[in-house]
């Protein structure tokens, strides 16, 4: 069967379980596990699939394998014993009756799709032998672990301020959170751009282009940085904060004059 037949056949199958266990646990935020696991998944599927893997397929495997544990491992500690996220709860209540139906297009089908667009640069990268390792290689591991550190130590950040109880009701403006309103998101972006620029020693591996720009529209026009600000928005810190510091891409904080 066709190579990215099959993927999209696996991920089919993968995103339809998690929406099964989604109904049994009346929870649908553990797709937000789920986007994490996906890659890992579909990354080493397509790896044992292909019989052109080599040494780059591993370097990329291992990578991708780094994020998506650390992001759904951190999910999951971050939702665990509470409700279920806001997002999710006031889709529950918009949708109704129609609830399910949407929620397994509009949340688990959906994002598998995107996740098929993302991890398109893995996925060729894992279909062809390319270059030896390169200097372009090492510039996307630099890029890459730019991107890691930003997620991982913002993440870090904001779960060490959110458990401390005298932190309640304020807004996190300290550590990588004064140089950008959103760490966390800039870091999974320039991740699959570090993905990217390692997947252009392979034949067509510029086309794959198609997975960092898929993430970094959803990041900043979609489900990211959008719905995170509007919520933002109901703390009173949130105004002065948004004036002194950059949305996305890390800037020096703007001192008043």
């Amino acid at each position: 069967m066709n190579y990215f037949l099959t993927l999209s056949i696996i991920l089919f199958a993968y995103m339809s379980f998690w929406f099964i266990i989604s109904i049994f646990k009346k929870r649908n935020d553990i797709a937000d596990i789920a986007w994490g696991l996906g890659f890992v998944l579909m990354t080493w599927i397509s790896f044992f699939l292909s019989d052109q893997s080599g040494i780059r397929s591993i370097l990329v495997g291992f990578l991708v394998s780094i994020w998506g544990l650390r992001l759904a491992s951190h999910i999951y500690f971050r939702n665990k014993n509470k409700t279920e996220d806001y997002r999710y709860l006031a889709w529950r209540k918009e949708w109704g009756s129609w609830f399910y139906i949407r929620s397994y297009f509009q949340v688990y089908i959906l994002q598998g799709l995107f996740l098929f667009l993302i991890i398109l640069p893995v996925l060729i990268i894992n279909r062809n032998i390319g270059q030896n390792i390169n200097i372009l290689d090492i510039f996307g591991i630099l890029v890459w672990l730019l991107g890691f550190y930003f997620e991982a130590v913002g993440d870090a950040q904001l779960s060490k301020f959110i458990k401390n109880p005298a932190n309640k009701g304020k807004l996190m403006q300290n550590g990588l959170w004064a140089y950008t309103r959103h760490p966390n998101y800039f870091g999974e972006v320039t991740q699959w751009w570090g993905i990217w620029l390692i997947a252009l020693n392979v034949p067509i591996g510029w086309f794959s282009i198609i997975g960092p720009v898929t993430i970094t529209i959803l990041i900043l026009k979609v489900s990211g940085i959008p719905l995170l600000e509007k919520k933002m928005e109901e703390n009173p810190e949130f105004e002065e904060y948004k004036k002194r510091t950059s949305i996305f891409i890390p800037l020096p904080p703007k001192i008043k004059i």
